[in-house]
């Protein structure tokens, strides 16, 4: 199923069933998203991400960073990560993000993708660190690019267009049933900028 984002608000749920997922559509200007993702661009500590799989370490060409309000690991993919102390625009856009879902984050995981061959696989945030049924906020920079859900039981397919500046929440059992990722494409050359805020509840220090 394809959702047009003129269809859609912030008090539907996307997902036919198991789960909540709310789009946002741009929660900041063309002005702001562009201030936003120049400066996170260029200021954010940046890394090439890393995967164990079948006992290979695997370095992939996208990027992430990983900040929090201490400096707390987590732990995805069998590689553990230590949180930096958020920066002055994290900081700004954690409580916009807040205040827009009523919810509360403690960390955020960002994710540079340099262009639409760079992707991420089917998956779901379900890390024994991570809040349980906990919402998971999404913001966007950059880069226009479509993100699908696939439920594991049925492999209903949801798809959505993410644009600069847009926001979107995967909460309750939504990791519990379903897969999301973010395909690979041709067509987009320019980059993209997001960021999952998210609450670790299980931590070391």
């Amino acid at each position: 199923m394809d959702l047009f984002n003129t269809e859609i608000g912030a008090d539907r749920n996307l997902l036919p069933k198991d789960g909540t997922v709310n789009y946002y559509g741009k929660v900041f200007s063309q002005a702001e998203a562009n201030h936003y993702y120049q400066t996170l661009f260029s200021e954010i500590d940046w890394k090439n991400d890393e995967a164990i799989i079948f006992g290979k370490l695997i370095v992939t060409k996208r990027k992430v960073a990983w900040y929090g309000d201490s400096e707390f690991e987590y732990t995805y993919s069998n590689r553990t990560k230590k949180a930096l102390f958020w920066t002055h625009e994290l900081l700004e856009l954690k409580k916009n993000v807040e205040e827009i879902t009523g919810e509360t984050y403690n960390s955020c995981l960002l994710n540079l993708y340099h262009s639409g061959e760079e992707g991420m696989a089917w998956h779901s945030d379900g890390e024994k660190d991570l809040k349980k049924n906990g919402a998971i906020a999404s913001l966007s920079f950059g880069a226009t690019r479509k993100f699908a859900f696939k439920h594991k039981e049925s492999k209903e397919v949801v798809n959505i267009i993410l644009e600069p500046g847009s926001l979107i929440v995967m909460k309750d059992e939504t990791q519990t049933h379903w897969l999301h990722r973010l395909p690979p494409t041709k067509t987009v050359q320019s980059p993209r900028v997001n960021l999952t805020f998210r609450t670790i509840e299980n931590f070391s220090k």
